[in-house]
């Protein structure tokens, strides 16, 4: 007998089973588009549907989404609307760019996220957890907003990795990130009407003085490095900066897109990690089994020494939670692309979607990941699904925390480390419980957020060694 007990299901919108006016539909979207989605979106492969004159097919099929993805992805560009909340922010950042711009960068920043190269972070990764988690032995049995602290955390690591500390920029830099993706990162009214990037966006002027400031910054990053360089380029760090800085000039990358994808690893790149890291806490903090299971493989790892870039391989159980908590909350929780022109594709069973030139094409991660056809228990929490033994059960395109195809998240291997190293320093150290008044609850702002953030209780692990 089964003696497991029942799983965890944390909170999300519950699927609509009326579908919303055009203006509820507005207002949706501005609020929480996460809140939108009705039942036919987890329980049918694909539905087309129609919105203000605009065809759009919502695809779920593991098979479709790697046609558009894979196969025949030279027929789908980036969606507009995804464009106009996006290109602001990032203008030719490696999310944004497309066409030569986008293969430029593409190939510029490679190197530095190679599987291989990714695991010469590790020690840097581990260093900069531990003076992080420090502050929880300052004030034991304190709340703490951990959706904050990791971003905070994850934003030490990255500017060690990539910049080698050396971000010009105040102590609140993390906010800072923070304030420009909040408020620049909502789908506004003009942007569903299409109109062009010069008409203003009512719900974006706030963040445009952040937004300077951020730019500002990583000006004087580059400026600052580029004056080392010039001294003596034997004393720049081999980092990514340099990397970037190096590869300047006709034949390589402009200043203006060295900045642009500055600006986009600093700002999506820590982002994205930091949040499914806060939601894997929560999970486990509601799931006493899985966090003992988690314990007991941490402190056996870290208890054999063995070196910080094995421990990804080592704590399948870890990581297991980690990509559960990518599942349930996908940090990017849409795919959007758009018909270049008319295509038709085939399922198995013999059933055909048409797309039309011009169709939005809308891969949803957040339906896709708990839809019906394709998991079992869709909304609960079951790290299992992925150890090891279980893995082969699960298609590439049926989970797709990083995307897929061209355009892969070229930092996968470099997350995922990252948070089983996080992870293990985290709750080696120190046990996470949530408090009376932690309301979670998922808001879309770019990424899959929790709307009033996640205070927790955090106390240190009374048979635990220091890491």
């Amino acid at each position: 007998m089964d003696m497991r007990p029942d799983p965890f299901v944390p909170p999300a919108p519950v699927p609509r089973t009326v579908p919303p006016s055009r203006l509820e539909i507005i207002r949706t979207i501005f609020r929480n588009p996460l809140e939108l989605w009705g039942e036919p979106s987890f329980t049918l492969p694909w539905i087309k549907t129609r919105f203000f004159s605009e065809v759009t097919v919502i695809v779920n099929d593991p098979g479709l989404i790697r046609h558009v993805l894979v196969d025949n992805a030279a027929n789908y560009r980036m969606a507009v609307i995804r464009q106009l909340v996006l290109r602001p922010i990032l203008r030719d950042g490696l999310l944004t760019a497309e066409g030569q711009t986008w293969k430029r960068s593409r190939k510029a920043v490679a190197p530095v996220f190679t599987p291989r190269h990714a695991r010469g972070f590790a020690d840097q990764m581990l260093r900069q957890s531990r003076e992080y988690v420090a502050k929880y032995d300052v004030q034991p049995g304190t709340v703490f907003d951990i959706a904050a602290d990791m971003s905070e955390m994850t934003f030490a690591i990255l500017a060690d990795t990539l910049f080698s500390g050396e971000i010009v920029s105040s102590e609140n830099f993390a906010d800072d990130v923070n304030a420009l993706l909040h408020r620049m990162g909502r789908v506004d009214p003009m942007d569903l009407l299409r109109a062009p990037p010069w008409v203003p966006r009512v719900t974006r002027i706030g963040g445009q003085k952040v937004l300077s400031k951020f730019r500002g910054i990583v000006h004087d990053t580059m400026e600052a490095r580029r004056s080392l360089m010039r001294r003596d380029r034997g004393a720049a760090p081999d980092d990514f900066l340099t990397l970037l800085l190096e590869q300047a000039g006709p034949d390589g990358l402009t200043d203006d897109e060295i900045e642009d994808n500055i600006m986009t690893f600093i700002g999506a790149g820590h982002e994205t990690t930091a949040r499914a890291l806060a939601w894997t806490l929560y999970c486990v903090a509601n799931s006493p089994h899985i966090r003992t299971a988690m314990e007991e493989e941490i402190d056996r790892i870290l208890a054999s020494d063995a070196a910080p870039v094995d421990w990804l391989d080592l704590m399948p159980y870890t990581r297991a939670a980690f990509e559960e908590a990518l599942r349930l909350y996908p940090p990017a929780p849409s795919i959007n692309r758009e018909a270049i022109t008319d295509d038709r594709w085939t399922s198995p069973e013999g059933k055909t979607v048409t797309i039309e030139s011009g169709t939005t094409v809308l891969i949803m991660p957040w339906t896709l990941h708990r839809h019906e056809l394709y998991w079992e228990q869709p909304r609960a929490f079951m790290p299992e699904r992925f150890l090891p033994e279980n893995r082969g059960k699960i298609g590439r395109f049926q989970f797709l925390p990083f995307g897929a195809g061209p355009r892969v998240c070229i930092g996968a291997t470099f997350a995922l480390q990252e948070a089983v190293i996080a992870l293990a320093v985290l709750m080696q150290r120190y046990r996470f419980d949530v408090t009376p008044g932690t309301q979670a609850w998922p808001v879309q702002k770019l990424t899959t957020q929790p709307q009033h953030g996640l205070p927790m209780f955090v106390t240190r692990r009374t048979a635990s060694s220091s890491v």
